[in-house]
């Protein structure tokens, strides 16, 4: 029976998996390299792959909590890395997991004991302030997340390392623009991480250039009504929309979504599939300081020459904004082969051709919604496998599904529906809702649960580590939204002459009160 879990790395899937292991019972230890909490959320100046110094997180408290853990309500929507890195701080406080973490530990090696055909056990080796320590553990947790290496791929584009004169670098060496005043500065990729550089650089550069290969979406953080955006398209309702209705429909309604707070074709950004998050981009082509430009086809001395056939002169730094790659140079060759790439693990966690399932890789999914809320799904079904609660199919099932998978994701380009894979899990675990049955046993939860955001305390409503607080959670979802921006008496002196409108009209007219309801609900989950 498997007790004694490794868990590499103290980042949010890290502690996710501690509470995890607790919650059923299990002896976890995590091997955290640095000298805290939060992984790629503390931000450092140099020394190990971070956040820069702005950044600010694309997905809404409400959406990205841990399932019984809700944000506090006057913490913003949005945050920077320091309040999240408080968040942090405040779980792992809460729920005692500090003890259960080893720091300025280096995990050596991961190796399978000759036994474990039968044992599952496996051998890991350590290493801390010079002291090499090897122990065994029943099942391994690794939670060391698919932002590992830089992505740098120079030989894509000829010339910048044998005739380019500027300085070039990655995304992950970026803290701030400090660097970039008065420069002429190409930042090559449109992501999240390269909207938000070049948008920042663009306040103190001479001149910006964003180039991209494939276009992109660009929505902001900020929804028509003014709630945060995910919240209000992460629902049940447009999930169930956009499996039922023609794809052809589908597409067209997105296209026109998206085009409605600017027309991505007269900003060169008309995409092949890609989203990125980003309040002031717009803005900033429109205002010149940003010039987007194709992809660059190659470098010469002082210019790039773009597949266009246009050139830019006198270019003087180039951000490398093309993403991270993962490994595991502590996995014993076999099983890391076997985890070469997300496509070739079962549901994105377990390596199918392992004799025992007493290893999990967390964190490598790239989802339309919150990731950090996906890795404690991942967690809690990776800690029931491993107690024998839940079952994993045979081996030939698991990889006949990897496969088929990893045929219609060739790109790998593609995220995964958070709401699909999220509830593809949590029927595995057990804790998918049932909505049907909820509008027959407490349908004021029912329509919160199906036209309302699809936050993580959902899978928590029943089943295993079902949590009492879930329900209220869920139905104060809105107020706890609303709350930090709430900052000024007159909306508090106000509400009272708002309740006396409602009152009049309602004395005046019933309907009018039912009208007004009706009106503000569809607006809220449109």
């Amino acid at each position: 029976m498997v007790q004694r879990v490794a868990i590499i790395g103290a980042g949010s899937s890290g502690l996710a998996s501690i509470k995890c292991c607790l919650d059923e019972g299990l002896e976890p230890t995590c091997f955290e390299q640095s000298h805290d909490i939060g992984g790629l959320w503390r931000f450092t100046e140099a020394g190990r792959i971070c956040v820069y110094r702005s950044v600010i997180t694309n997905t809404s408290k409400e959406m990205m909590c841990f399932s019984d853990f809700p944000f506090p309500e006057d913490f913003p929507n949005y945050m920077n890395h320091s309040r999240l890195l408080e968040y942090f701080r405040m779980y792992a406080k809460h729920f005692g997991l500090l003890r259960y973490i080893r720091f300025k530990t280096t995990v050596q090696s991961i190796r399978k004991r000759p036994d474990f055909s039968t044992t599952g056990q496996w051998d890991v080796v350590t290493e801390t302030d010079g002291t090499v320590e090897s122990a065994v553990f029943d099942a391994v947790m690794v939670c060391s997340g698919h932002y590992a290496e830089p992505h740098l791929p120079l030989d894509s584009f000829p010339g910048i390392e044998n005739h380019f004169r500027g300085q070039y670098l990655h995304s992950w060496e970026y803290k701030d623009s400090a660097s970039f005043q008065g420069k002429r500065v190409l930042v090559l990729g449109v992501g999240n991480s390269g909207g938000d550089i070049a948008v920042e650089i663009s306040r103190v550069a001479a001149q910006v250039f964003l180039s991209t290969r494939s276009g992109t979406w660009v929505i902001s953080r900020i929804s028509d009504h003014g709630f945060p955006v995910d919240m209000m398209l992460t629902t049940r309702f447009h999930n169930c929309l956009e499996n039922f209705l023609p794809s052809a429909l589908m597409r067209w309604l997105r296209l026109k979504k998206f085009n409605t707070w600017f027309d991505h074709a007269n900003y060169g950004l008309i995409p092949q599939k890609s989203l990125t998050v980003n309040d002031e981009l717009p803005s900033c082509i429109l205002c010149g300081t940003v010039v987007v430009k194709p992809n660059v086809e190659e470098f010469m001395e002082s210019s790039a020459v773009f597949e266009d056939g246009t050139v830019e002169e006198n270019i003087d730094m180039v951000v490398f904004a093309t993403g991270y790659t993962f490994s595991f140079p502590f996995l014993e060759e076999s099983v890391r082969n076997n985890c070469r790439s997300k496509y070739a693990l079962y549901k994105y966690i377990f390596p199918p051709p392992l004799e025992k399932p007493t290893l999990a890789v967390l964190g490598l999914i790239e989802l339309t919604g919150s990731i950090m809320t996906g890795t404690e799904l991942q967690a809690r079904w990776a800690t029931r496998v491993f107690k024998g609660l839940n079952q994993l199919p045979p081996a030939s099932r698991m990889m006949a599904e990897v496969a088929k998978k990893g045929l219609s994701n060739k790109e790998g380009k593609i995220k995964t529906s958070y709401i699909g894979y999220m509830d593809e899990i949590a029927s595995c675990v057990g804790v998918k809702p049932n909505v049907l049955l909820l509008f027959l046993k407490d349908p004021k939860l029912a329509l919160e649960v199906f036209f309302g955001p699809c936050t993580p305390c959902q899978y928590r409503l029943a089943g295993p580590g079902k949590w009492v607080g879930a329900r209220n959670t869920i139905l104060t979802q809105w107020h706890r939204a609303v709350k930090p921006l709430r900052t000024r008496w007159l909306t508090i002196l106000g509400l009272p002459a708002l309740l006396c409108m409602f009152h009049l009209s309602f004395t005046i007219d019933p309907a009018c009160l039912l009208i007004t309801y009706c009106l503000s609900w569809i607006m809220k989950v449109d």
